[in-house]
């Protein structure tokens, strides 16, 4: 997923810089520290798409699905542009039951960046859990096409599997995102 929102070059590496420190502690899975850090950021720079997102993400990563939707939705607000926080916000409506919105933004990524294979991967989840199951396949096909590493390869052609046991309308839901 891309982690790189659009602006001035100037403005977006500064953004990115006060950043930096809460994403090292992302990835060393120390969510707590990493939204500490990022509040910080949030308070001496509320137009930082970069740490709304990444405030998302600690929230995906703890759970906390609902204050993770915001988060991505205030970076999407502030970089509509913004690849990787529209597509996590598609996974976090998804998630939350609001299929018809995470649709919505799966299309409005897709629209933006049409060859994205994260894009057409975030659209096809979404079409499953509406149970359009024909569109899913579609996108989701979409998306092997692009030559995605072994591992998604292996869980999209599981979820294709899936998709073809039961009919047109008949929703699902996964949760491997």
């Amino acid at each position: 997923m891309s982690s790189r929102a659009m602006s001035t070059p100037s403005k977006d590496a500064a953004h990115w810089e006060a950043v930096e420190e809460a994403t090292e502690l992302l990835q060393e899975r120390k969510y707590h520290e990493a939204l500490s850090t990022l509040r910080d950021v949030i308070q001496r720079d509320a137009a930082n798409a970069y740490a709304y997102f990444f405030v998302g993400q600690a929230m995906w990563e703890l759970e906390q699905l609902e204050p993770a939707r915001d988060a991505y939705r205030a970076a999407v607000q502030l970089a509509p542009d913004y690849l990787g926080a529209r597509v996590s916000l598609s996974h976090a409506l998804r998630r939350l039951g609001d299929h018809q919105a995470a649709v919505g933004q799966a299309q409005e990524a897709r629209r933006r960046f049409p060859d994205d294979p994260d894009a057409l991967y975030a659209l096809g989840m979404a079409h499953a859990a509406l149970g359009q199951r024909f569109l899913a396949r579609k996108h989701l096909q979409g998306y092997l096409a692009t030559n995605p590493e072994v591992e998604a390869k292996q869980e999209v052609q599981q979820i294709l599997e899936t998709l073809g046991i039961g009919g047109e309308g008949e929703p699902i839901e996964f949760d491997e995102d």
